[in-house]
């Protein structure tokens, strides 16, 4: 009798992908990117010339921002209350301000919904240099609007390029976390990832997560202090945007009508289906070529 066929090798790019003898990736059901609260370098931008970057603290209104982010957040997580099977696991930037956001969202939270937080420093404040002297940065920034926001460096500083080579060695680490189910106590809770950072941080975060080009980064707006952005599972088994956020708020941000179009896609994909289109890079590389040009081939054969 002939053997049987050998099994089909892994699709390693299948999200629910799991190898004999492993336990069974289990996705988080939200990825919450938060902005810092209000810190005396938003306040006044004087500031940083006498403070280092990472010691700048919160103001009272920050202070209060971040605790009313928490009580939404904490909407968010629990279904308006409905849930009762949810955790969160938070990662934190290592500035001050950053750091100060989390203790009061963290009030917010029971200590048992609480899995456990990471102060993760790739997500850390884009470092614009050292002490900051306001009217050199005033040129400088007049500089980068001229050079384009994503790949000017900082004298002494970073670029936003810098900054998005760092956040996505940090997703590497971030799907190593999952893939493991080491952030996952129980199978049955709803895990929700909090990550509290900075904003162009969180911009390049979406920018790397969702595949967007450079010149789809550079028309994002910025979040205010202690917004967030919320994504969650789709139907598929995709995160998307537009699950918790309206088409409105998506075109504030900055999102074309083909990234909101995509989001909307996200969330109501069926389970299998894959969108690799991305129509942006195909019209842009690819806007003279004929459309039926495969049987214009066989023509000239």
């Amino acid at each position: 009798m002939a053997s049987p066929p050998p099994p089909p090798p892994p699709n390693l790019n299948d999200r629910n992908h799991h190898s004999p003898g492993r336990k069974r990736r289990i996705l988080p059901k939200r990825i919450i990117l938060v902005r810092h609260g209000e810190s005396e370098g938003n306040k006044d931008g004087g500031a940083y010339a006498i403070t280092p970057d990472y010691k700048v603290p919160l103001t009272p209104l920050g202070v209060d921002q971040a605790n009313r982010a928490g009580s939404d957040i904490r909407h968010v997580v629990s279904d308006g209350g409905v849930s009762s099977n949810w955790r969160v696991y938070f990662y934190v930037s290592p500035y001050q301000r950053a750091r100060s956001t989390l203790r009061e969202i963290g009030r917010a939270f029971p200590k048992r919904r609480i899995i456990g937080v990471r102060e993760e420093c790739r997500i850390r404040e884009q470092d614009f240099g050292n002490f900051q002297i306001a009217q050199r940065m005033k040129v400088i920034k007049e500089t980068r609007e001229r050079f384009g926001r994503f790949f000017y460096r900082f004298p002494e500083g970073e670029s936003a390029a810098d900054v998005y080579d760092r956040v996505s060695s940090f997703l590497e680490s971030l799907w190593r976390d999952i893939d493991m189910n080491r952030l996952q106590q129980d199978s049955s809770d709803d895990l929700n990832l909090i990550i509290i950072s900075h904003g162009l941080a969180i911009r390049v975060f979406l920018m790397k997560w969702f595949k967007w080009t450079v010149e789809q980064f550079e028309h994002l707006n910025n979040l205010g202090n202690c917004e967030f952005r919320v994504m969650q599972l789709g139907l598929g088994g995709d995160y998307s945007l537009a699950v918790n956020h309206t088409h409105e708020e998506l075109q504030e941000w900055g999102l074309s009508d083909e990234m909101i179009e995509d989001q909307n896609w996200r969330a109501n994909a069926a389970r299998g289906d894959w969108n690799e289109k991305c129509p942006w890079y195909l019209d842009v590389f690819f806007d003279q070529h004929a459309e039926d040009s495969d049987s214009e081939d066989k023509d000239e054969l």
